[in-house]
């Protein structure tokens, strides 16, 4: 497990706008793999794997390696492993239920190794691993069932099991921060938070968290029904060194919303990495922003005072984070209430 960087990670947010990388399964995409090159060794697998991008951090790690390294080039200083669906919940689709907390690992050392060799080239410009655990493809907030109010497809105790599972493979494998991302239902990340904090407390050590939501829709609110406000009260708790909102929307969507989080969230740092925009599935890779438009509106969030930390979800590319970096890097970031978070 990696040493708690929260001193460093807090001494760099407070001089200057860090940045994430972008979408993963943009780039994996834009390969064109075979449902052989996703299988691997897993050659005598009942199941289709195609398809199942967490999977290539045990079968094509040469290509998760690939992928970071255009991130770190482009400029990134944080980059997420390949685990946005690494749970028993999400993998149950691929037949892959054994092999989460294997996924989770690799795919965190991948990036580890990645993030390293970065850090040695440039020494002034550390670079960090955000350990990725995404919503599952499950919500317990909400029925599956129109007739059936009271259904539900999974429950808190199943969510908390996989979780941990996740959380151990990427601390383990060398993640620097654990990142709940992409949250829709706060139950669903209440779980993961807990196996988050069970973890750190069985272990006797910490890593920073940062907690994101997702804006679904124009009524300003996730799929589970909560404004930018009250998803923050219901995750405040953790004390987490960053919370924002990443996907859905696009850039020019989620303005109104990132700022309420960034007013309502005064001594906590602000992160956001929104979609090119909204999906099109004419578009090369499914999204129309080019990346001046959306480090334009990257840097509008910044010219306003509302980030930390920015970077790029669904449709990004190294193009668009290296457009993003250019954007923010002469722009000071956000401004904490003093004395709240400490200091170096």
């Amino acid at each position: 497990m990696q040493p708690d960087r929260t001193p460093l990670l807090t001494r760099l947010l407070r001089e200057r706008i860090l940045v994430m990388d972008g979408a993963m399964g943009t780039q994996i995409q834009q390969r064109k793999l075979s449902e052989a090159d996703f299988r691997g060794c897993f050659h005598d697998h009942g199941h289709d794997l195609k398809g199942d991008n967490d999977l290539l951090a045990l079968t094509q790690p040469e290509i998760v390696r690939a992928i970071h390294d255009e991130y770190l080039a482009a400029g990134a200083d944080i980059i997420e492993t390949n685990t946005f669906s690494a749970t028993a919940i999400a993998q149950a689709d691929y037949g892959m239920q054994r092999e989460v907390y294997a996924i989770n690992h690799a795919a965190a050392r991948i990036a580890r190794e990645c993030a390293d060799a970065w850090t040695a080239r440039t020494p002034d410009k550390p670079r960090f691993v955000a350990g990725a655990m995404g919503p599952t493809n499950r919500t317990a907030s909400i029925s599956p069932d129109v007739n059936d109010p009271g259904a539900r497809n999974v429950t808190y105790d199943e969510l908390v099991a996989t979780y941990t599972e996740a959380v151990e493979g990427l601390a383990e494998g060398g993640a620097d921060i654990i990142l709940v991302e992409t949250i829709f239902d706060t139950l669903n990340a209440k779980a993961a938070l807990f196996a988050v904090e069970s973890y750190f407390e069985r272990v006797g050590q910490r890593l920073p968290l940062i907690v994101s939501g997702t804006i679904t829709d124009a009524s300003g609110r996730t799929l589970s029904g909560q404004t930018p406000e009250a998803f923050w009260n219901a995750v405040r708790h953790v004390e987490p060194l960053a919370v924002g909102l990443n996907c859905a929307l696009g850039a020019a969507l989620m303005r109104p919303y990132i700022e309420e989080i960034a007013r309502v969230a005064p001594d906590t740092f602000v992160s956001c990495y929104p979609n090119a925009g909204l999906p099109n599935p004419m578009a090369e890779t499914g999204y129309d922003e080019t990346p001046p438009q959306t480090a334009s509106l990257l840097h509008d969030f910044a010219h306003s005072g509302f980030v930390n930390i920015v970077g790029g979800c669904c449709g990004t590319t190294p193009a668009h984070i290296r457009a993003i970096a250019d954007a923010v890097q002469s722009l000071p970031p956000r401004a904490l209430r003093r004395n709240d978070v400490a200091e170096v």
